[in-house]
């Protein structure tokens, strides 16, 4: 089954391209800066056990050129892996939102869509891009079938008392405020993975998803039961440019006080907020760097980063009333050694004991970096969102 993955952001299109139940990818890809003068069109192909990488850059000035180039490079005479757009079966396309109506993944109709734009409103930055990947891709893949999997959809099983907030009914009720979750389909594949690992179907997982974007997931059985973005994706761990959980009176302070828009607000928060306004820098590479030439705020930055992750572990835990192991993914989680260290640093308490000598041996597979005797394992899993997608498809069609 010729399974094509797509990711369609507000100027990018993410697209791996999997031949189920093959969970190699025969080509993967990423098309930058959507609408500009300068679009960048990066596709790399495995094929017969060789690497080819194609890089151009020229103008995309929509997401349909862009997916119609995503065409023709499946297609090329030269480098191509399949003959045919009508050779792609189905078309699995990441949804940000999808509220209370999604707890699974979907085949896409008219219905669907309408319940998609419906939730716009919720995350107004990324549904209407992954709707729109969802109309270009009827038009160029027509054959194929298109599939829906959604963030929130993992958070589903959470319990109301993790879910509601502390207002009133009717907001609930009538206007759906409750948290929701997001990266649940990282935090589902890493989950599974520790389980798998563990052998235990039971096991107790808290798994942290630590990127530009960072939340962090409370795992029972299987399900997940909390996790740290609520309503919309600011809330919870500090974030590469969003400040994470905040008493919400400072936000009355800047608009009563000081005189700030809600606009000005939301981009406070959003775009120039957490590590980005601690330390005057977002990526945790440029962080480290300046902590390890003496710069004050950005090691003042990075302990704040891991303290909130530490916070977090410890609440799960309660609420699990136990734990089996934690999980780092995603760029800084599986990369970032001195952020894993901080984390871990001075929690035997709850049974974490840390090997740093295996946390800075490198490897692309899962691996343990806790010492013998810990009690809970330390993990590193690398993320696969895209195969995650690719197997929920699969599994829905066979």
């Amino acid at each position: 089954m010729n399974i094509l993955v797509v990711n369609s952001g507000s100027s990018s299109i993410k697209y791996q391209l999997f031949k189920m139940p093959d969970e190699s990818p025969v080509c993967t890809g990423l098309i930058e800066r959507i609408g500009l003068e300068e679009s960048v069109v990066t596709h790399k192909i495995n094929k017969n056990g060789n690497r080819q990488i194609v890089k151009e850059t020229f103008p995309i000035a929509n997401h349909e050129i862009g997916l119609r180039e995503v065409a023709r490079l499946l297609t090329d005479a030269q480098s191509g892996v399949i003959d045919d757009p009508a050779d792609i079966d189905v078309v699995g396309h990441r949804v940000v939102h999808g509220g209370e109506t999604f707890a699974a993944t979907t085949v896409v109709t008219d219905e669907v869509k309408e319940e998609i734009k419906k939730l716009i409103p919720l995350v107004p930055l990324h549904n209407p891009a992954n709707l729109k990947g969802i109309e270009v891709a009827e038009k160029i893949f027509s054959n194929a079938k298109q599939v829906a999997v959604f963030d929130t959809a993992f958070h589903q099983t959470m319990p109301a008392v993790a879910y509601r907030y502390a207002l009133p009914s009717d907001y609930y009720t009538e206007l759906g405020i409750r948290a929701y979750g997001f990266h649940g389909t990282s935090h589902k594949y890493v989950s599974e993975k520790a389980i798998q690992y563990l052998e235990n179907p039971w096991a107790k997982v808290i798994t942290i998803h630590l990127g530009n974007g960072c939340s962090i997931t409370a795992v029972d059985g299987g399900k997940s039961i909390d996790s740290s973005m609520g309503f919309g994706p600011l809330s919870g761990l500090v974030m590469g440019t969003r400040s994470g959980d905040i008493d919400p009176s400072i936000i009355f302070h800047l608009t009563d006080q000081l005189g700030f828009s809600l606009e000005q607000v939301k981009a406070a928060l959003n775009k120039h907020s957490g590590m980005q306004g601690l330390a005057g820098f977002s990526d945790m590479r440029d962080i480290t760097k300046a902590v390890e030439e003496g710069n004050k705020n950005a090691e003042l930055a990075l302990n704040i980063y891991c303290y909130r992750i530490k916070k977090y572990i410890g609440s799960y835990a309660a609420i699990m009333n136990g734990l089996d192991a934690i999980v780092f993914t995603a760029g800084v989680g599986e990369n970032a050694e001195n952020v894993r260290e901080l984390v871990c640093k001075n929690m035997s308490f709850l049974g974490i004991d840390f090997d740093n000598e295996k946390n800075t041996a490198p490897s692309d597979a899962i691996r343990e970096i806790n010492a013998a005797d810990s009690k809970v394992k330390v993990l590193v899993i690398p993320t696969n969102e895209e195969l995650e997608i690719a197997q929920q498809c699969y599994q829905l069609l066979s």
